[in-house]
């Protein structure tokens, strides 16, 4: 078992790099959210355009 003071030490290792944290400001946040938004639709449009044009040649090759 980890005695008290490895704990302690942890703690305090860890409030010390939680301080180190860089908080992006609001305006940061909104376009960083707002681009991971887009891209992930985006993303979305494309896997569904190819799966629908691949299973359409399958679906005619099968044929």
């Amino acid at each position: 078992m980890a005695d008290n003071n490895s704990v302690q030490k942890f703690y305090k290792g860890f409030k010390s790099e939680f301080k180190k944290i860089i908080w992006p400001n609001r305006q940061t946040l909104l376009k960083q959210t707002t681009t991971v938004i887009v891209l992930s639709v985006l993303v979305g449009v494309i896997i569904s355009v190819m799966d629908f044009v691949i299973g359409t040649g399958i679906h005619l090759i099968v044929r």
